[in-house]
């Protein structure tokens, strides 16, 4: 066999097996329990201890725990997480709160599509096809670390009863009656006598129910081709038989069933085998078949599914890839109803919300047996799961699986040009269920059957691909991807795509198929939705602000000091808000001890970090995409959402949370909101111990009493007349929490909405947290109050005078205000991919950094809390301190600096201060060792800033002398720098740090923004230290090369080229950025000088924004796509991903390691940058020490440790940081802004401003000049670091860094006392699951992860080819594609790139494919490659490309019109640098977003085209999406406009609409539409170019600001401009 028919044997690839085939001998562990023990020994205040100790840590936590290694079993248990207490606690039926923990052990993406024929003929061949696109779906899920277990796969379809029938015949049992019997597909434990009780349960309760048990039957299957780990905890997989005589009817045999089963479920709950019976499905319509299986085995597994005599009409089929390793056979899928790729980012507050509707859940169709299919969500079932539930309940209680996905899964109907105009019918149906159900968002393609419909819906984002397509022999296939099931094109009829929110259905039954708008438009015009919002929903009007302050000046001064403001927050919060309209930015990270850690008070929320979304799901854009997003909420009670009727309509709407006085009082007069106040003050006259719960208790008390006494709108004020010195208030967030949880667990939440009245609100975090935690608004009145205020003082007057500050009024102040805070609520949602402020509320999307059990059980309930903390007295005393502030005789007379944001004297203590900076340049540049020695001292005295300074180090090994330690150079080689862009930083740090690195050996990071070639060469002509290549720098050597090891392709994609890439040891995958996860990068434009502009292929002084992680690695698959791409070009090169620390980065970790990256960088929250957002620099992120424990010990109970290499970073200063970490499990340390620090950085943090006194953060010559560092000072402070790493290996007996890596016993906690709280728990840090199988060494050493065999060998393989590369020759090729082929003709561009850089080639490679290409098809092309694909391809066509030509186009005959149809996918031309694309035919969402050269002609695209774009040229010859050049600041756009509806759906902010005016605009577009005609044979092209004066003038061209003055836009040279005037008008 040749390698091709090896490589491709049926269009399967042989799967290469991995390392860790043969390891056989991995335990899963079971670590969840090891939280909650802290090891009390005799702690000596010292770091280091020699000696053997008495009782390690671990034997105490083992004592206290008892947690079992041997847990294979707990793979299956849904309840592995679940203590004693709480078994005990949860036979009470309470309502219990969604528990975060166990909300992140569960994540999964995947792959999905089903196949339905639409007369309803079942036959096996759509069975057989539904596996076979199951195999081609194989790369979109992962498998475990034996590489056979796959993370589950899974088929729905029709009963098939003539294949049962057969089966009863052989049995001797007569036909099942169809209409009457119900056939359940059931999990059941492997021991046999668990079997048999579980049995007779089942049976007991089929009978108790009225239902014949007829027969069981066990399913045949195929044990030996399970996986290790799978086969460990298969079921024992049965079905049975029951017939139902007592209804006749579908609908209601169906909801029998279901009683049934939740009947079973509760039953079995107290049972030993409870957490082992599972029900894949229990129906008289549809069966699941489903395991923990690869997707290619899964038709192997099943022995029935390969009967001839299985046929179905449809069958749903779903690859699952859990970033989790420890999948379990339930949670394959599809699940009862859905098939669901994506995930849900707003579970917590579903569950919690799903939970608090119990009480109110009625329908006629129970016939009031309601109580018995209670509880709808199970926090500890995936996300996917729950929304099976929450769907089945509502097609179980009669709505249709359409009306049950648009009431759980909007779109985003708000502000949509074709919705408005012609279907207003759906906005008043998603208007009406706006205030019942809050959305369940997050990206997903859901597909859905009840066995009579078939459908499928994508999110409001489009954030998964979903293409369909129906052939002539009237089936009708959806799909995550084409090409999963060989067809003939010319028997297809349709292709499409579903767009954002879009939904298909099948009416198997009817035989129709229905798109999008039909679907909805039927399900809106049900009833009467538009005449119920008119008659009872009410607006609140928005009211004028107050035009002068209510308090006098010292008032306002003793409420400000009472709640705890500095006048940091003022100043630089507030005060910036209302007079600019937008959060305040601020640089160089967080570098202040958590609140927890802290000697000075803070408010509640500091305690508090927001969560945010990384790999596992995309963040949103809410600057470019905001169109999707809404901070609508609706006030007043929410009704039993089963029945449909015009009571539950009556509620009162708020476009936004931030109320003012006025607002707040009208919400008063609303008759039937019945708003009630509760004062939140607590006494402590009779002292403070105990006081602050008693009056917790009181107010949920109170809330309870009005609640039930008609009250709809709670508000819980701390506003008096007075203040009192003995009444403090109660922290706001404590009470909104308090009564919120209290509510849910008393069953009365929907009943009323609560609103904060506060004065302790008045950042964008604040109305974060307290919206978060329950409440629906906020009125701010102190900080309203406070911008009335600022307006007023005569310091402001003057600065309006004299032109220093813009003139605003007193009500504009403050509207700017709540303009800034809205914007910033707007990006907290989006960081974690949430749309909906209405979804957001109750969802507690936050992690708890200091508060105990005590509080968060009251108030936060659920909420993760993973080191303990305060108490409720604790936090009284807390509060206390701020409020006597207020009331002492010396009162100051004006607020106090807290210096939280700012280091000044006396105030909070900063990481990185002037004595620090002062002591290290000493050291680095006098090169001396007792310099040294003085700033080692200098941080060994700080107070405790940071987690890892609570512990120290013990051995019970003697000391050796330091020469038996391994080498300080060999030390050195582990670090690394962090990402700092070239832009964000000059030229000379950048570059004198990447000397530094190469000089050690270490690894200096490019950042985002390329590099300049000129970096790539070895220095040969250095004299003197200075070298005319790189003038700018001193201290030289010849030999010195100032290229970055490690190269970043970030969201911006700026500088990312083709010789870019392979000219990089490693390259980094940033996701988040510890400064600001979640956000894109900003490049202010002063900072854009003409040689940045030059490495971004951008314009100079042009603002350059990058996006949120978002466009093409928006998912865990889509990340493991990048991470091919990236090894496909360059095979050499390590792959890393860079995360942040938050809960749940272990779930994350171990997908990235399935995704096969090589390397996975975990940045702490407190990481510095050049400018971000105050409050992302402050609230979102954890601690690395945290994130760092997670993952490795994560990776390590997964079997993935090996596999790859861990690199930590986020404010290391010194060689103590470097062992800490090291004990934690890292391999790699990063050093970032210390090393900015070394190379003369003084810490001026104005680096936003492009001021920087010393050159280091600026673009401004005169300022470079002062530029006073030289990398010998970073090499000596690398050494001087690896040198005290040495000593104190030495002193702690161990010879090298590999041998303490890992080893959490050598830690242990100081012995200090903390101000705040005694109650800190430090176990979580200290547990330890056990140790890699290879040394530190070994893992860094090992090879790059290879793609395995792949398409682009074959053709370097073949002798023409190779030969054209090397003596750039011409050469013509075919070859056939399949879907599995991914990332074809990287590795071709990769090898023409590394041998002639990106514009050198002079031959030619016409290469033609046959087929359907797989994801990023062509990417990365360079100049002198021509790409030709007949057929059709998927996401990613042209990623990166830099030149040459890719042509798409379908087959000659097809039975469909090529420009109708979608032929390529989403996210094409995608940080293009260069090149043509021509498709005949529609493309995806999001094309050419930052394409910065490339040109395109296309026949229709998406929503968000030419999104970011910075140059090139697009050309649509048909309809666009929504959206059209959000963020365009570079480049054109001509597109089609034949029926007037584009105007509507361009992005206006930037660019600007003109007709094609200009000769040189008019011959572009030509000669590109006639290249386009020749290449591709578009009759829509030809029709263009042969009627060229009636289509003309139809084409609009978008023009953004920096092309305004090009020829191709500019019409200066035509005689009149009055076509231009008249149609801008337009």
């Amino acid at each position: 066999m040749s390698l091709q028919s090896v490589a491709h044997v049926n269009g399967y690839y042989l799967k290469p097996t991995s390392v860790f085939a043969t390891k056989r001998d991995l335990l899963f562990l079971d670590f969840v329990g090891l939280r909650g023990s802290t090891a009390v020994n005799k702690r000596i205040n010292r770091r280091l201890l020699g000696g053997p100790n008495n009782n390690s840590v671990l034997k105490s936590v083992h004592k206290k725990q008892n947690w079992a290694c041997s847990s294979i079993k707990s793979v299956l248990d849904f309840d592995h997480s679940v203590s004693q207490q709480q078994q005990q606690q949860s036979s009470d039926s309470k309502p219990k709160v969604a528990n975060l923990e166990d909300i992140l052990a569960e994540k999964g993406e995947c792959g999905v599509g089903f196949i339905a024929n639409l007369d309803n003929k079942g036959s096996h061949q759509i069975v057989e096809d539904a596996l076979t696109a199951l195999g081609c779906m194989e790369h979109r899920g992962g498998c475990g670390a034996d590489n056979d277990s796959g993370d589950g796969s899974g088929l729905m379809t029709s009963i098939p009863w003539e294949f049962f029938n057969a089966w009863a015949e052989k049995q001797g049992l007569a036909k099942f009656d169809q209409l009457h019997t119900g056939v359940g597909m059931v999990f059941f434990p492997q021991d046999e006598t668990l079997v048999e009780q579980a049995k007779s349960a089942i049976i007991n309760i089929f009978n108790q129910e009225g239902l014949e048990v007829l027969a069981w039957r066990s399913v045949p299957v195929n044990t030996p081709i399970v996986g290790f780990y799978a086969k460990e905890t298969m079921p024992n997989i049965q079905q049975v038989f029951v017939r139902i005589m007592k209804e006749d009817d579908t609908d209601d045999i169906e909801r029998e069933l279901y009683i049934c089963r939740k009947l079973i479920e509760k039953a079995s709950n107290s049972e030993a085998w409870g957490n082992e019976l599972y029900f894949c499905s229990l129906s008289n319509r549809t069966i699941v078949y489903k395991g923990m299986l690869r997707s290619e085995v899964l038709g192997k597994f099943y022995y029935d599914l390969q009967d001839a005599a299985y046929k179905s009409p449809f069958a749903i089929y779903h690859r699952r890839y859990s970033t989790n390793t420890s999948p379990r056979w339930p949670l394959a899928q599809p699940m009862r109803l859905l098939g669901h790729n994506g995930e849900i980012n707003t579970i917590q507050g579903n569950l919690n919300w799903m939970q608090s509707r119990e009480t109110s859940l009625k329908s006629p169709v129970w016939r009031g047996r309601e109580n018995e299919i209670r509880p709808f969500g199970n926090s500890r079932g995936s996300d996917s799961a729950n929304l099976d539930s929450a769907a089945e309940l509502f097609i179980r209680s009669g709505r249709s699986p359409e009306e049950a996905m648009m009431i759980l899964v909007p779109e985003a109907y708000k502000n949509h040009p074709t919705l408005s105009v012609k279907y207003p019918e759906v906005i008043d149906f998603y208007n009406y269920y706006k205030g019942q159900m809050e959305a369940w968002d997050g990206p997903a393609l859901l597909l859905f059957s009840d066995g009579k419909t078939v459908g499928a819906c994508l999110d409001r984002n489009g954030l998964r691909p979903a293409r369909y397509w129906r052939t002539v022999d009237n089936v009708v296939y959806v799909a995550s991807e084409v090409g999963v099931v060989p067809i003939d094109d010319s028997k297809v009829t349709m292709k499409g795509r579903l767009g954002p929110g879009m939904m298909i259905t099948v009416d198997l039954i009817g035989g129709q198929v229905y798109e999008n708008t039909e679907v909805k438009k039927r399900v809106a015009l049900s009833s009467p939705y538009g005449k119920w919002l008119a008659d009872n929903m009410r607006k609140l009007e928005s009211a004028n602000f107050l035009s002068a302050p209510t308090m006098e000046n010292e008032t306002i001064l003793r409420h400000q000091q009472a709640f705890g403001y500095s006048s940091e927050d003022v100043q630089m919060v507030i005060e910036t808000m209302a007079s600019e309209g937008k959060e305040p930015t601020f640089c160089m990270g967080d570098d202040i001890p958590l609140a927890v850690l802290s000697q000075r008070s803070h408010m509640l929320y500091d305690y508090f970090k927001q969560r945010f979304a990384q790999v596992t799901n995309p963040a949103i854009d809410p600057l470019r995409e905001g169109l999707v997003m809404s901070l609508e909420v609706n006030l007043g009670k929410r009704g039993n959402i089963l029945e449909v009727g015009p009571d539950n309509a009556s509620q009162v709407t708020l476009s936004s949370p931030v109320l003012n006085e006025r607002e707040l009082e009208s919400l008063f007069k609303d008759p039937l909101l019945k708003a009630q106040t509760i004062p939140t003050f607590f006494d402590i006259r009779k002292g403070l111990d105990g006081s602050l719960k008693k009056t917790l208790d009181k107010i949920c008390e109170a809330a309870d009493e009005a609640v039930r006494n008609g009250c709809q709108l709670l508000v819980l004020s701390d506003r008096a007349d007075e203040l009192e010195a003995t009444r403090p208030a109660v922290p706001i967030l404590l009470a909104v929490g308090a009564v919120h949880q209290h509510l849910i667990q008393n069953g009365l939440r929907m009943s009323a909405s609560i609103v904060a009245d506060t004065a302790q609100c008045f950042s964008t975090h604040h109305f974060a947290c307290l919206i978060g935690y329950g409440a629906s608004a906020v009125c701010p009145y102190l900080a309203l109050e406070t911008c009335r205020r600022w307006r007023l003082s005569k310091k402001t007057e003057t600065l309006m005078r004299n032109g220093k500050m813009q003139m605003v009024t007193i009500e504009k102040g403050q509207n700017n205000f709540k303009k800034a805070v809205n914007a910033g609520l707007m990006k907290i949602l989006s960081k974690m991919g949430i749309s909906l402020l209405s979804s957001y509320c109750g969802a507690q999307i936050f992690e708890i950094y200091g508060l105990g059990t005590e509080v968060v059980d009251f108030a936060f309930t659920g909420s993760v809390s993973k080191i303990g903390g305060l108490t409720l007295d604790e936090l009284a005393r807390e509060t206390l301190s701020f409020w006597v502030k207020a009331f002492s005789e010396d009162t100051a007379k004006r607020l106090e600096n807290f210096g939280f944001i700012q280091m000044r004297a006396g105030g909070e203590y900063h990481g990185n201060n002037p004595e620090m900076s002062k002591l290290l340049h000493k050291a680095v540049r006098e090169k001396r060792e007792s310099a040294y020695l003085i700033y080692q001292q200098h941080l060994a005295n700080r107070p405790v800033n940071v987690l890892r300074d609570l512990f120290e180090f013990k051995s019970d090994r003697a000391p050796i002398p330091v020469g038996k330690v391994e080498s300080a150079t060999s030390i050195v080689e582990r670090f690394c720098t962090g990402g700092m862009s070239l832009g964000a930083i000059s030229r000379e740090t950048h570059e004198a740090i990447a000397i530094a690195m190469n000089r050690i050996g270490g690894k200096s990071n490019s950042g985002e923004g390329g590099e300049d070639p000129i970096r790539w060469t070895p220095l040969s002509d250095v004299v003197d230290g200075y070298s005319p290549t790189l003038p700018h720098l001193k201290g030289l050597q010849n030999g010195d090369t100032a290229t970055s090891a490690i190269k970043q392709v970030a969201s911006g994609r700026f500088g990312v080229t083709p010789t870019f890439l392979v000219n990089a040891d490693q390259i980094e995958i940033k996701i988040a950025q510890g400064a600001k996860p979640g956000e894109g990068g900003q490049l202010p434009g002063k900072k854009v000088s003409a040689y940045i502009a030059r490495l971004r292929n951008s314009k100079p002084g042009v603002p350059l924004i990058s996006p949120p992680p978002h466009h093409d690695i928006y998912s865990i698959e889509d990340l493991a796509q990048l991470i091919f791409d990236l090894h496909q070009i360059n095979p050499k090169a390590k792959v890393s991903v860079k995360l942040v620390a938050e809960a749940g980065i272990g779930t994350v970790a171990s997908g990235v390691a399935k995704g096969n990256a090589d390397i996975i960088q975990i940045s702490g929250h407190d990481g510095g940058t050049g400018a971000s957002p105050i409050s992302s620099i402050k609230h979102a992120g954890g601690p690395w020490e945290l994130g760092l424990t997670e993952s490795h010990q994560t990776l390590i109970s997964n079997g993935l440790r090996e596999r790859v290499v861990l690199r930590v970073d986020g404010g290391f200063k010194s060689g103590f940081d470097v062992l800490m970490a090291a004990a934690m499990g890292a391999d790699e340390y990063g050093f970032g802004s210390i090393a900015m620090i070394a190379t003369g950085c003084v810490m001026a943090r104005i680096c936003h401003t492009n001021n920087c006194p010393v050159g280091v953060a600026s673009q401004r010559e005169e300022l470079r000049a002062r530029f006073p560092g030289v990398p010998a000072d970073l090499v000596n402070y690398f050494l001087y670091v690896a040198e005290e790493v040495r000593s104190t290996l030495a002193q702690l007996g161990y010879e090298k860094l590999d041998d303490i890596i890992g080893h959490t016993e050598l830690l242990r906690p100081r012995d200090i006392s903390l101000v705040k709280t005694q109650h800190l728990d430090l176990s979580y840090v200290l547990s330890n699951v056990g140790l890699p199988k290879w040394s530190s060494s070994t893992i860094r050493k090992q090879e790059v992860h290879s793609n395995g065999p792949v398409l682009d060998d074959i053709i370097l393989a073949d002798p023409q080819i190779s030969d054209a590369i090397e003596n750039e020759k011409v050469v013509n090729k075919t070859f056939k594609i399949y879907n599995v082929d991914r990332a074809v003709c990287g590795r071709i561009a990769g090898a023409v790139a590394k041998k002639y850089g990106d514009t050198g080639f002079a031959g030619q490679l016409n290469i033609t494919f046959e087929g359907s290409a797989g994801q990023s098809f062509g990417c990365f092309l360079t100049p002198g490659m021509n790409v030709t694909l007949i057929g059709e391809a998927n996401d990613y066509v042209g990623k990166g490309m830099a030149g040459g030509e890719l042509v798409v186009k379908p087959v000659e005959k097809v039975g469909f019109i090529p420009e109708e149809a979608a032929i390529v996918g989403n996210t094409c031309l995608y940080g293009a640098t260069g090149g043509q694309l021509f498709v005949r035919g529609k493309t995806g969402e999001r094309f050419a977003v930052r394409n910065s050269l490339a040109q395109a002609v296309v026949e229709g695209t998406g929503d968000h085209c030419c999104e970011y774009m910075t140059g090139g040229c697009v050309i649509v010859l048909g309809k666009v999406g929504r959206n059209v050049a959000a963020g365009m600041t570079g480049g054109l756009a001509y597109i089609l406009d034949d029926d007037d509806t584009l105007i509507p759906k361009i992005n206006k902010e930037i660019v600007k609409i003109q007709r094609v005016v200009a000769p040189v605009g008019q011959m572009q577009l030509k000669n590109l539409i006639e290249a386009h005609v020749e290449k591709t044979g578009s009759t829509k092209g030809a029709t263009i170019l042969n009627e060229w004066d009636k289509y003309l003038p139809l084409f609009w061209q978008l023009v953004p600001p920096s092309e305004e003055d090009t020829p191709e836009a500019c019409a200066e040279y035509e005689q009149s401009t009055t076509d231009q005037v008249t149609v801008q008008s337009a």
